[in-house]
């Protein structure tokens, strides 16, 4: 089943969040983690959001136990709050719209 992650970080500037995509070996617009859906990022008043979709709680886990938190803990970036929900639907881009909404 599909689920939401909200990761929010605080003390953290988007400068500071760009290093770690880098550090992660991802670049914005590019590919994501095998697992996850899409990811966005906003800032907010002391750091910043992330909020992502994946295919399971289960990718998320690995994801985080096998590349970002030891990249975080490498940088010395305390563990961001993290809330997760189900998924009930989401869409993505098609690569072909020729046939346009279903009326």
């Amino acid at each position: 089943m599909a689920t939401a992650v909200e990761t929010t970080f605080h003390g953290i500037t988007l400068t500071e969040y760009d290093d770690l995509l880098r550090r992660l070996e991802f670049r914005p617009g590019g590919a994501s983690e095998p697992g996850c859906l899409f990811h966005f990022a906003t800032p907010t008043e002391d750091g910043f959001r992330g909020i992502d979709v994946w295919e399971s709680t289960e990718a998320f886990d690995r994801f985080v136990r096998e590349r970002l938190g030891p990249v975080l803990e490498h940088l010395g970036i305390a563990s961001p709050e993290v809330r997760v929900t189900e998924v009930h639907n989401y869409l993505i881009a098609s690569p072909d719209r020729r046939g346009g909404p279903v009326r």
